[in-house]
């Protein structure tokens, strides 16, 4: 049995009844999972009464000084969760775009607090300002830590990632965390907090553990917490719109799944650098983690003049993807997190293959190496082609190794298709036409929290469509879920209380103004 760490120890739950976890590989049984029994109303009293006081009583340098701690603690013993994460059906690639991702947020933010905020446990915001004729009353704003704490309810699919980059920020914001783990990897995390506690780097208090079920907290949490959700659309509406969530105005951040695009501009030729550098983008976004990023391309919008090209260099691209074992030589994309994940990516892509077909990539069988194709949760790399103005590629996301090539008949239409999906976390756009580039941008950047605009120039040295960076804001309107992480400073800002303060020179001054 799986067991969560409430108040500085580890519990073991109470509930022989608890949820099953399998390995997403071979099938065999990992852990069991329940919140059954745990105290959860005396971990958030320990957090706010223990962990926040420790963590305000630090300055910004203090605190970014924990961050560098962790990341050298989870450093040191990452083997250990590349291993389990094989577990989960990830390679070895996908595991250190987890963990290592990780780690790199942590000193990121570490290296930020030093160089952008003071030594000091708050922040005043700007110089100040003159709020009468007289010199002597100004006005300024106040930055300090909210005396709560961060419910983290975390997806399945990035189990290291995901807890540490919204601990680099609730860190620095001076806010222990509560994490809720997903089930489905809930291993993963509750070894990350094992190797974070066991490294004793953190204050009592500062990072706690909830395996199971969470749904009792959110009735516990309160005008000075935050609620922080990555995961499905649908279960950000049903957080936000939880009563004691309301009732308490409870600030609440999602960054939900949302179907992402990429757009091939219509100066990009089949057989050219960039063209290539399109293919290779969307192949990646599909094969990484068995397609499951939040991020990942979901639609492939192309000119009708280059869609039958696309479709062949994609096919012939995706034709080079081994699927197995991701322990086994030669593996390039392993299994997706479960069976039960399996079968949704099936029914969606089924959904969306009722107004197309299929290119390339059959749902109901695939090759893989050594691996049992009917005990692992196993997909073949998945392209689809299908009617652009129909419904289901735009509203259905098969969260997997899939994508749905769409044809657009001029800009215009190329610009409603991507509004179509109702807002998104990431799009990008590869073209060497910077006037239409910039024009596109204009028409679109509305809808998508981030824009990836991939020319000959920076093709080389790009990021990635689907790579969240500590520097940039992670989240997206509409669908995406409407918050925001990340983004530097402001991510951490974000968290705290910004509050107007009137008075004199002498007073603002003793405030750091």
């Amino acid at each position: 049995m799986l067991q969560s760490y409430l108040k500085d120890t580890w519990v073991t739950p109470t509930d022989d009844a608890a949820a099953d976890v399998h390995d997403a590989v071979t099938g065999d049984l990992v852990c069991r999972v329940s919140s059954a029994g745990l105290d959860l109303a005396g971990a958030f009293d320990h957090a706010r009464r223990t962990g926040g006081p420790a963590l305000r009583a630090l300055t910004f340098h203090g605190r970014a000084d924990l961050l560098d701690a962790v990341a050298a603690a989870v450093r040191a013993r990452r083997e250990e969760l590349y291993a389990l994460s094989a577990r989960a059906g990830a390679t070895l690639n996908d595991a250190r775009y987890d963990v290592d991702g990780g780690i790199r947020v942590l000193r990121d933010y570490a290296a930020r607090a030093r160089a952008e905020l003071p030594d000091a446990p708050h922040l005043v915001e700007g110089p100040a300002e003159r709020l009468t004729r007289g010199e002597d009353f100004l006005g300024v704003h106040l930055v300090t830590p909210s005396p709560g704490l961060m419910l983290q309810v975390n997806a399945f699919n990035f189990p290291v990632w995901a807890p540490l980059e919204k601990l680099a920020q609730a860190v620095l914001a001076g806010m222990p965390s509560v994490v809720k783990a997903a089930t489905p990897t809930s291993y993963l995390t509750e070894h990350l907090v094992r190797i974070v506690t066991e490294a004793g780097v953190l204050p009592p208090g500062a990072l706690q553990l909830v395996v199971g079920s969470a749904r009792p907290a959110l009735g516990l949490l309160g005008e000075q917490d935050v609620l922080s959700f990555t995961g499905s659309a649908a279960t950000a509406a049903t957080l936000r719109t939880h009563p004691n969530v309301v009732a308490r105005s409870v600030r609440f951040n999602a960054e939900a799944d949302s179907v992402n695009a990429i757009v091939l501009a219509p100066d990009v030729l089949p057989g050219s650098p960039l063209f290539d550098a399109f293919v290779r983008e969307v192949v990646t976004e599909m094969t990484v983690k068995a397609g499951q990023k939040c991020t990942a391309i979901r639609r492939v919008l192309v000119p009708g003049a280059q869609e039958s090209a696309a479709l062949d260099a994609l096919s012939a691209a995706l034709a080079g993807v081994t699927v197995g074992n991701p322990a086994a030589e030669g593996v390039t994309m392993g299994a997706v997190v479960s069976l039960a994940q399996r079968d949704d990516v099936r029914r969606a892509v089924r959904t969306i293959a009722e107004s197309g077909r299929f290119v390339h990539g059959d749902p109901e069988k695939v090759r893989v190496v050594d691996a049992d194709p009917e005990r692992g949760a196993f997909l073949d790399a998945l392209l689809l082609s299908a009617d652009p103005d129909a419904a289901a590629p735009h509203e259905v996301e098969p969260f997997g190794p899939a994508a749905t090539v769409l044809a657009y008949r001029d800009t215009g239409h190329a610009a409603e298709l991507l509004a179509r999906g109702r807002g998104s976390l990431a799009a990008s756009v590869v073209g060497d036409d910077v006037a239409w580039t910039t024009a596109f941008v204009a028409q679109t950047a509305a809808w998508h929290g981030r824009l990836h605009l991939l020319d000959s120039v920076n093709m080389s040295l790009t990021t990635g469509h689907g790579s969240p960076l500590p520097a940039l804001r992670h989240g997206g309107p509409g669908r995406a879920g409407g918050g925001s992480e990340l983004g530097g400073i402001r991510g951490v800002v974000d968290l705290m209380q910004r509050t107007a303060v009137q008075g004199s020179r002498r007073t603002l001054d003793s405030l750091g103004a």
